[in-house]
């Protein structure tokens, strides 16, 4: 097995229980974030999928974001429920506004690197982004741009010979929807 197999593979591995810690919402999610975001933010570096790679790097950090903000919102709810929070309306259209402005630019800054699906990578990127935020505010609608962007990134993987990252990110829209459910179910909302 060669180096990137390799990185592939403890990505998916990380990526598997990232995904259970994410729909039960323990902090260590966080944490195993960081190391998935490390090893695919390399995998996706040497496809030369930038904005995937940037993406990598941007989960890394926001992990550290997420670890704050729901230490501060878990203390809010009883024991073993979901704290959520309400999407606020102007919170949904600027993230609307942001979707279709970052897509437009960083298809262009894509296609300026030489990425072969800069369209895909871009706009899988971007509501990858916007996801991610919703996620550290707790918002139940990130499950739903999760689904989406991740069927983008699945087919972005699978085109670029990444197989195992197309089964983490297929593991990811089936986890987005049990998610979306189990936080609609244990959900409590915080003010």
């Amino acid at each position: 097995m060669d180096l990137v197999g390799a990185i592939e593979i403890f990505a998916f591995v990380t990526g598997i229980l990232y995904i259970v810690l994410e729909i039960l919402q323990k902090n260590a999610m966080w944490v195993v974030g960081i190391l998935t975001g490390v090893a695919c933010a390399v995998s996706f570096a040497i496809q030369h999928s930038w904005g995937m790679m940037a993406l990598n790097v941007y989960y890394a950090v926001m992990s550290v974001v997420g670890i704050i903000q729901w230490r501060k919102d878990g203390s809010q709810v009883d024991e073993g429920a979901i704290h959520l929070t309400a999407l606020p309306r102007k919170t949904a259209l600027w993230s609307a506004v942001g979707f279709v402005f970052g897509s437009l630019v960083l298809i262009g800054v894509l296609r300026l690197l030489g990425d072969d699906a800069s369209q895909l990578d871009a706009v899988a990127t971007v509501l990858s982004v916007i996801a991610t935020w919703w996620l550290t505010r707790s918002y139940p609608q990130q499950w739903i741009l999760w689904i989406v962007a991740d069927i983008l990134t699945a087919s972005l993987c699978f085109t670029t010979g990444q197989y195992w990252l197309f089964v983490l990110y297929l593991a990811y829209v089936v986890s987005a929807a049990c998610g979306y459910l189990h936080w609609r179910r244990k959900g409590q909302y915080v003010a």
